[in-house]
């Protein structure tokens, strides 16, 4: 008999390699087996090479698909099936936040779950198909709502953050018990990488604060599987740096598998997993994986690695490994296991065939329909009688209430915000840099660690990926989380943990996983003499260009206090993820005119009897027509004195306060703008990229005019006598509407 040609194909050559070999037996030498360890029976061996088996002919289907047209890019899961055992050694419960190579964990988990059909929806997503009961064929990504596996993209472990604060909140939701909880309090998280993805900052950022947590004695039960293949894309990782660089880590414990041999990784799995119910602390788990096929989609792994290199992979075969292990301990003559191999492969096969019908995902308001998640249904409104009923103390001391009796400022305000926030929601968690004893840099969350305790109110590590990252985690456990962002520049170092993770859950979920939440960040600028462009940063661009995201920034104190109360009833009930921009410079403004006037204090209302301030509301003040200052923030604060200023002129002018600056309440500033004769448009931020932009734009769509902007330069903000000097000043928006 003429012996087969061996292809050219990767992706055939190792399928020709492992029928090859399997019928002759030819195994490569395997582990010592430790006669004491746990060996997972027959049928579990069996079971686990099914998982293994489907994930790799759902690969080779993908290439095919491709070459056909009818499939897109994807990244295999060749390689690494042994994560097949990784599942089987834990709860279907477990949270999981998978690595991208990881088909082979998902379908193993579904076999421990009633009623799952894992071939037909990866099937479905490779195909890009609107019945893909995840992402609606948005992306070709693992997930599931029925096995805890939220989806991820193509991340470079950036989900890693927000899996230390999902592994944080099991501990947080036995203190503050939250209504959505998701993960049970004898649970864990999990999540997967690979050894390339190692060194990527958010990756060191989340090990870093792990570690950080759990030195402190602090509950932290997470998993950190890493699949150590040994190349990143083209890059070879140094032999030996994962070991090196992570089994010295304080507050980590360090364990090693064979991914190539799932007894082997079973063993360390279970291992691992007991290790962390019973201490709670986290644990890295290593694991020994090859890459089949090169990277991803057309990667062509011969222009970067040797041949020896490849065959030296493609002879380590995961799936060749286990064969060996089915005959050698589990009895099963090698034509058995062909036999399961290619029945595995006819079922791929027949539900590629039925999905081949299935309606693709084409149409704009489809693609759109998730991009804001569901409100909620069921949530209960924790109220009490200190905002539904006559006021109270609530979570105040006598000193607190006295003080209320006068107006305040915007910082005193919101500090009484938040605490009538924390003692109304029991799932409401504040975290950040220097919230806690501190009380926050300009003392906006003073004393509210000491009324309602660390775990509500979190000092976290100085990182800022961390920071969101443990937001976002809480909020996959039903916490609603308000992190603080110390300075809107230091975003900046974060901000794909918005854009890349929080706010493309619902999209790539078709709205099944969430993650409310609302940040506050202390933004913009007119801070004299502090701190430049890092204290001083007026672009809200990089916030503004996130779909799905509310933006809004008050200009007073009351407005703080309604629109706050607002954005955590949005999360609360409708599941919306907001950026709260607290203008710094206003955060101790009382006065406005002239000294000791007190026009910009506002003494404080609980909710039950304060003004409202609804998502895309706008706040006018006046009814003359001569010009409308449209503005917000800081500009707003200008616009007032400006007004004053322009009265003494013989001009009569409005101010107009956007409130809210994502989605921009057009229709509304249009309607309020609409009988003056002529608007400007104050916009504290930069001239290129800013919201006044848009504002102008969407106004002469709607047939208002003439109108004109007035806004801060394409500049840096500098330190000293020049902080303002690129913004736009009390005296400018007098001459722009004179």
């Amino acid at each position: 008999m003429t012996p087969e040609p061996i292809s050219h194909d990767p992706v055939e050559r190792v399928h020709q390699a492992f029928r090859r070999r399997v019928a002759t037996a030819d195994f490569l030498p395997g582990r010592v087996v430790d006669s004491k360890a746990a060996v997972p029976d027959v049928a579990d061996l069996v079971a686990l090479f099914r998982s293994q088996a489907t994930s790799r002919h759902v690969d080779r289907l993908a290439r095919r698909l491709r070459a056909k047209g009818l499939g897109y890019y994807t990244i295999g899961s060749s390689g690494h099936e042994g994560m097949a055992a990784v599942a089987a050694a834990l709860r279907p419960t477990d949270m999981a936040f998978l690595h991208y190579r990881d088909a082979a964990f998902q379908i193993e988990r579904a076999r421990q779950v009633e009623g799952q059909t894992p071939v037909r929806d990866l099937v479905l997503s490779l195909m890009a198909s609107s019945d893909d009961p995840i992402s609606g064929g948005r992306h070709k990504v693992l997930g599931s709502r029925a096995l805890a596996i939220p989806p991820q993209t193509s991340t470079i472990a950036s989900h890693v953050p927000k899996a230390v604060g999902a592994a944080y909140s099991i501990g947080l939701a036995r203190r503050a018990r939250p209504e959505h909880q998701a993960i049970p309090d004898d649970g864990l998280v999990v999540c997967s990488f690979g050894d390339a993805s190692l060194n990527h900052a958010s990756c060191q950022a989340a090990i870093n604060t792990a570690g950080w947590t759990a030195h402190q004695g602090v509950p932290l039960p997470l998993l950190m599987v890493c699949e150590d293949n040994g190349i990143g894309i083209s890059v070879p990782t140094p032999p030996g740096w994962v070991e090196a660089s992570m089994s010295g880590r304080a507050g980590i414990d360090y364990l090693r598998g064979d991914g190539l041999d799932i007894v082997d990784t079973h063993r360390a799995t279970v291992a691992a997993a007991e290790q962390i119910r019973r201490t709670k602390r986290p644990v890295f788990l290593h694991l020994s994986c090859v890459r089949l096929y090169g990277h991803a989609g057309a990667d062509v792994e011969t222009v970067y690695r040797s041949s020896a290199e490849i065959e030296s992979s493609e002879a380590n075969d995961p799936l060749l490994h286990t064969a060996r292990i089915l005959v050698d301990q589990g009895g099963l003559l090698p034509d058995e296991v062909l036999a399961i191999y290619d029945e595995v492969e006819r079922e791929v096969e027949k539900v590629a065939d039925e999905a081949s019908t299935t309606p693709l995902l084409r149409d704009r308001h489809a693609i759109m329909s998730s991009i804001i998640p569901p409100a909620r249904t069921n949530s209960i409104d924790q109220s009490d009688p200190f905002d539904t009923g006559p006021f109270d103390t609530g979570p105040f001391d006598d000193v607190q209430l006295r003080a209320m009796d006068e107006p305040q400022s915007m910082a005193k305000l919101l500090n009484w915000t938040l605490a009538e926030i924390l003692h109304r929601h029991n799932e409401v968690v504040l975290a950040g840099e220097d919230i806690g004893v501190k009380g926050g840099v300009y003392g906006v969350t003073q004393r509210l660690q000491a009324r309602f305790g660390p775990h509500r109110v979190i000092d976290t590590v100085l990182d800022e990926q961390s920071i969101l990252g443990l937001a976002i985690g809480m909020a996959h456990n039903g916490m609603v989380p308000i992190p603080e962002i110390q300075f809107l520049a230091y975003y900046q170092n974060a901000q794909d943990q918005i854009r890349g993770e929080a706010a493309t859950l619902p999209f790539f979920s078709a709205g099944q996983f969430t993650n409310p939440l609302v940040v506050r960040i202390a933004a913009l600028g007119y801070q004299r003499g502090f701190g430049g462009h890092f204290h001083n940063d007026n672009s809200i661009a990089v916030l503004r260009d996130i779909p799905g995201l509310i933006v809004a920034c008050p200009s007073n104190g009351a407005d703080a206090s309604a629109m706050l109360r607002e954005c955590v009833r949005l999360a609360r009930e409708e599941q919306r993820i907001v950026a709260f921009l607290e203008p710094i410079a206003r955060y101790a403004t009382i006065d406005l005119l002239e000294d000791g006037d007190r026009l910009w204090a506002h003494r404080y209302q609980p909710a039950a009897s304060a003004p409202s301030a609804p998502l895309g509301s706008i706040a006018v003040n006046g009814t003359e027509t001569d010009v409308a200052i449209v503005t917000y923030g800081n500009g707003a604060f200008l616009a007032a004195q400006a007004r004053a200023d322009l009265a003494t002129r013989g001009v009569a002018a409005r101010v107009v306060d956007i409130r809210w600056l994502s989605p921009l309440p057009l229709d509304a500033v249009a309607d309020a703008v609409a009988d003056c004769a002529r608007v400007v448009i104050v916009d504290e931020c930069r001239e290129s990229g800013s919201a006044s932009e848009a504002i102008a734009i969407g106004l002469l769509e709607r047939g208002v005019g003439p109108v004109a902007r007035l806004c801060a330069a394409d500049s840096f903000i500098a330190t000293g006598p020049g902080s303002a000097a690129t913004l736009p000043s009390r005296e400018a928006i007098v001459s722009a509407c004179s």
